[in-house]
This record gives C-alpha cells, structure tokens and sequence, in this order.
C-alpha cells in the first residue's frame, strides 16, 4: 500500500474486509469503464466554449478557424496519450499508479516541477470553475428573459434581471454537489451532464442550420472580421489573439485527465481503455465543435456574438431555446465537479497528512439520511464550503465572459496539454536529446507556447478594455 492513503478513501477502507474488494495499493477496488471515462471527458471538454466558437470564427475567418480548432484537436488528442501512459511509472502497464497529475509530474520530472503544476494546475482550474459559474448564471438570465419577454413582449419593463443574484443561486448548488467525495462517485453526474452538453450543442447546430436553409445567413469572409469602420487593425489582431484563446480553452481537459484515469479498472490496462476513451471523446467533441462553429458562423456572420445562444435568445420557438439554457446550466453544474474535484481533494489530503491525529481533519462520522448511510468529515464539508465561496465572489467581481475564457485556455492549454506530457513523454521513453523525435517534440512544445502566449496578451488586453468599460461586481 502506498504510504499515504487519500481522506476520501479511508472511511471506505475500514468498511473492507475481503481482501478481494481492495486494488494494488491497498484502496477500494476501481470500477470505472471506457464509457464512465468517456463521459467525464466529454463533461469536461464541451463546455461553455463551445457557445463562443462561432464568435472566435468571426475573428478568424474560414480558413485560420477551422485549421486552429483541428490543429488543437489533434495536439490534445496526441498529448494525452503521452499522458495516459504516465499514470504508471517507471512502466505504463506494471508500474505504480500516480493517482493525480501532479504524482505523475512527480514522478517523471521531479519535485520543482511538481509544484510548478501544482500552481499552474490549481489555478486553471479555479478559473474555470469561475468561468462555468458565470456562464451558469448568464444562461439562467437568458432563460427567464425569453419568458418574461414571450409573455410581456419584447423589451418589455419588467423583465430586466441581473446575473449577480443567480452567480449566487448557482454558488448555493454547487456547495451542495461538491460533497460528492470523488470522481468515483460521481459517474451519474458527468454522465447527466454530457448528455446535457450533446443537448445544448445540438439545439445550437440546429438551429444556425435552420437560420441556413431559410436564406438568412449573414455575410462571412475567409478572413473573418474586415479591418474597416470601427475596427483598426490592432483590435482586429488582437480580437484573433483572443479567438486563438476561446478555442484552446475549449480543446482542453488534459488538466483532470490523470484523475479520470485514476477511476478506471485495474484491468484491462488503465493506460489502454484511457487511450480509446481519448480518442472517443476528442473526434466526438471536435465533430460538434467543427459543426457548431462552422454552422454558427454561417448562420450569424461576421457579427456572431461571444455565446451563441444570446443570438438565439429571444426568438421562436423560445422553449426550444429555455431547453438549450436548461441544458447549459445542467452540465455546467456537473463539469464544475469534475474540473473542482482535484483541487478539493488535494487540500483534503494535504491536511489528512499533516494533521493526522486530528478528529476534526482526520475522522469520518457516520450518519442516516433516509435511511441511507453516509460519513461526514467536518474539515472536508467547511473546506468544500470555503472553496466554492470564494469561486462565487471572484465570478461576481469579474464577469468578463469571453476574455476570461481565452484567458484561461491561455494559461492552461500549453503547460498542461503540451509541455508537462511531452516533457514527461521523453523522460518516461529515455528519448535521447537533439535526436530527431526529440527536436519534433520540442518544435510543438514551442510552437504552441507562441500560440499561447499571443492568446494570453490577446485575452488581458480584452480583460483590460472590459475593465475600463466596465464595473466590477456588474453584470
């Protein structure tokens, strides 16, 4: 058994007595399959960036557009193969298990380079979590304006709502759902919400294709948005730089993908059924973006706006559309539990480790509700609390939809989706420096942290635009 157990385990742990019921290092035995895998990746990935894809081809035109999100799609689908086989070293089949991206970083890198993904990792997350509660929020907003609109009429007084109360509604759920303990646990509910992401993502394809067939495309350009009135060729790089941001936020999930694989049976090997649920995943999700972003496009222009719904919000048949927000808000609330789960539970394990002795940290109590037993670990459920507040508070302090997206795919695409899997990869093989994989390696390593820092200036200087036209705490 490994010599430090994880909190959320241990409970479970002291109910086992058959040997049989325990994996390799001593914890409950995983029952995770390519399909529960599949789904996590799915909630994970098609999220709230997707909604922005016909505004980042607007930005980009036809021919830049469609070659960015396929060149993203193929760099993560190859990245996270070097991932899955590190989630055991020294070898990907028999070696020991790294429960977390950062073990795995740990492991094949060492103990700086471990804390630099902690930082980068963690944060990446945090921001998303943010990013996926103001989109909650905004789709809530949309939906009772359609309904109070289509009752009323458009336009109508009262019918003005703010997204600030319902940041607050979605932070009141989501301190409910992140007392699920694990990703483990939490099948049910990424699967719900991939379903959830398949709805919405259809709803919106759908609709810019009937918006097609019925000759009402607006004008698009295989350079996306023309440099002219009210437009000066810096806003036009910059607003690209952002576009660059938008799809590489969506292309991503490599950050909470070690922890899926941490869910999956021991047999037949992780490393193998995480690779066919990558490639599961990754070609479905791309399928829906290249048709989300190349039909949304179509169908709005060159003035298609940063959620693609909000175009669609007030017009018939609405309850299509409150279908579409409901969906959105579902899943939504399902990915922040997967993106959150290992930030929650690394603190908890952290301070399982240093305060061992400790009832408050350390002990589970048990309990029935309905007649269902269930264990409460005091330190987790205020911990959970904490967290979720303070997520809550900074999306109410910077509701900037699509300057925080590009922000965050910035910062997270390239060192999680490409620099920590390809470094891991040539440790992990031994590959040999300045050998010929080695500098092919290296070139993408380079090429994408380019890519990413242009998006990274592109998206601080929307954020810094937004500021100035802006109010914080107004939305």
């Amino acid at each position: 058994m490994s010599s430090f157990v994880h909190r959320e385990f241990q409970h479970e742990i002291c109910e086992i007595t058959d040997p049989r019921e325990l994996d390799d290092d001593g914890r409950p035995k995983r029952t995770g399959t390519v399909w529960t895998a599949t789904a996590h990746i799915i909630t994970a990935v098609i999220g709230s960036g997707v909604l922005s894809l016909p505004w980042a081809m607007a930005q980009l035109g036809w021919i830049p557009g469609i070659f960015t999100l396929l060149s993203f799609s193929f760099v993560t689908l190859y990245t996270s193969c070097f991932l899955a086989d590190s989630y055991r070293t020294p070898d990907p089949i028999t070696g020991r298990r790294n429960h977390t991206y950062m073990e795995a970083v740990k492991s094949n890198l060492g103990g700086k380079m471990y804390k630099i993904c902690g930082l980068v990792q963690y944060t990446y997350m945090g921001g998303l979590a943010v990013g996926y509660t103001i989109t909650a929020a905004i789709s809530t907003v949309a939906l009772l304006k359609s309904n109070c609109f289509h009752k009323n009429g458009f336009g109508a007084a009262g019918c003005n709502y703010t997204a600030m109360t319902y940041i607050i509604v979605v932070g009141f759920v989501e301190i409910v759902l992140s007392q699920i303990p694990n990703l483990s646990t939490m099948s049910w509910l990424s699967v719900i919400a991939a379903v959830m992401s398949f709805g919405y993502a259809l709803i919106g394809i759908g609709l810019s294709f009937a918006k097609i067939t019925s000759g009402k495309g607006e004008r698009t350009t295989l350079t996306g948005v023309e440099v002219g009135m009210g437009l000066s060729q810096a806003d036009k790089v910059w607003s690209m730089l952002r576009a660059t941001g938008d799809i590489a936020f969506a292309c991503s999930f490599a950050s909470v993908l070690i922890e899926i694989q941490d869910t999956l049976k021991s047999w037949p090997p992780e490393s193998k059924v995480m690779k066919k649920a990558n490639k599961i995943a990754i070609l479905t999700s791309t399928g829906f973006y290249i048709m989300s972003g190349c039909l949304g496009y179509a169908a709005l222009g060159n003035g298609a706006p940063g959620n693609l719904l909000t175009e669609f919000g007030f017009t018939e048949p609405f309850w299509l559309i409150d279908l579409a927000n409901i969906f959105v808000m579902v899943h939504l609330l399902g990915a922040y539990q997967v993106l959150s789960q290992p930030v929650l539970n690394a603190v908890e394990a952290w301070a399982t480790k240093k305060f061992p002795k400790s009832s408050f940290v350390a002990e589970n109590y048990p309990f029935k509700i309905f007649r269902k037993k269930i264990s409460v670990n005091f330190f987790s459920l205020i911990w959970r609390i904490i967290y979720v507040v303070i997520v809550t508070v900074v999306a109410m302090a910077l509701p900037f939809f699509n300057d925080i997206l590009a922000l965050l795919g910035a910062i997270g695409y390239w060192p999680m989706a490409v620099y920590f899997p390809v470094e891991m990869h040539i440790a992990q093989k031994k590959i040999e420096k300045k050998s010929m994989r080695w500098w092919c390696l290296q070139s993408m390593n380079v090429v994408c942290l380019v890519v990413a820092i242009g998006a990274a200036c592109g998206a601080i200087e929307g954020l810094t635009h937004s500021l100035r036209t802006s109010n914080f705490f107004e939305l």
